[in-house]
């Protein structure tokens, strides 16, 4: 199957590397529509392809009393009138097959959580959609076992999807990368790799996941240098209020430097 594909004017595995970025929950519409206007004036600025994403439900937060987000028919209603305004693809999780043909109506990719990475029915049901798919890989899965995922998915006869690395388990409430994954993968799918997921310390603060967001630039320069298609960073304007995932969130003030370096990094590894 060929490995590149279009979402709207993003194109995928192209050589072009492209940005997957936005707050990690919908906090409100105002909210989204705030961070995806930044993000965009800064990636229209930058030539960066840019792909807006939120979650309309968390519904892995580690807590049972944490915010999940404003449900899947509000959720969905908000994404299709920010993709409408602003013009961009938008992506978003989806968790159970029931809500991926909902979720469709306001999403252009759908996202499949890592921890669900292996569920058979999910899987089919939002390739079924049409849309294209993203798969999260498990923080459990060797980079290769992730071939068994994709033929789940273009069983249906949807071949547009790619998997994003966001780290492996490595002992107790920690995550660590290993590059060589990015190479693995690429063989079987275009890849994204997730900056901000990547530096999470899973359930590691009373209830909620810690993080370690100083190593965000250093993890994302490393693996555009190791080759991959696109970046995934949830950006948040104020990480410390965030309503999921602040304590790894980059933050807004500093996406353009970040993307300046990752672009010249990117730039390198192509002239090679």
């Amino acid at each position: 199957m060929s490995h590149e594909f279009e979402i709207g004017p993003v194109h995928v595995g192209s050589g072009q590397l492209f940005l997957i970025a936005g707050p990690c929950v919908i906090e409100s519409e105002a909210h989204v529509r705030k961070m995806a206007d930044a993000i965009q004036r800064i990636t229209s600025d930058l030539g960066v392809p840019f792909i807006f994403k939120a979650s309309y439900d968390k519904a892995n937060r580690t807590s049972v009393t944490s915010f999940r987000g404003p449900g899947l028919k509000e959720g969905t209603a908000i994404l299709r009138r920010l993709a409408e305004a602003t013009g961009l693809p938008v992506l978003t999780d989806v968790h159970e097959p029931s809500q991926c043909e909902i979720a469709a109506e306001g999403a252009d990719v759908l996202q499949i959580p890592a921890f669900l990475c292996r569920q058979t029915d999910l899987l089919v049901a939002a390739a079924k959609t049409g849309r294209a798919i993203n798969v999260k890989k498990g923080q459990f899965v060797a980079p290769q076992d992730m071939k068994y995922t994709i033929d789940k998915v273009t069983s249906t006869g949807n071949t547009r999807v790619f998997l994003t690395e966001r780290g492996t388990t490595f002992g107790y409430n920690n995550l660590v990368v290993d590059m060589r994954s990015l190479a693995i993968m690429r063989k079987l799918a275009p890849v994204v790799f997730d900056g901000t997921h990547s530096v999470q310390t899973p359930s590691a603060a009373n209830g909620v996941s810690g993080g370690q967001p100083e190593f965000i630039p250093l993890l994302a320069r490393a693996a555009v240098a190791a080759g991959i298609d696109g970046i995934f960073l949830e950006v948040h304007d104020n990480p410390a209020e965030a309503k999921s995932d602040g304590a790894n969130a980059l933050d807004l003030k500093n996406l353009r430097p970040v993307l300046e370096s990752l672009q010249a990094i990117h730039a390198a590894a192509q002239s090679k």
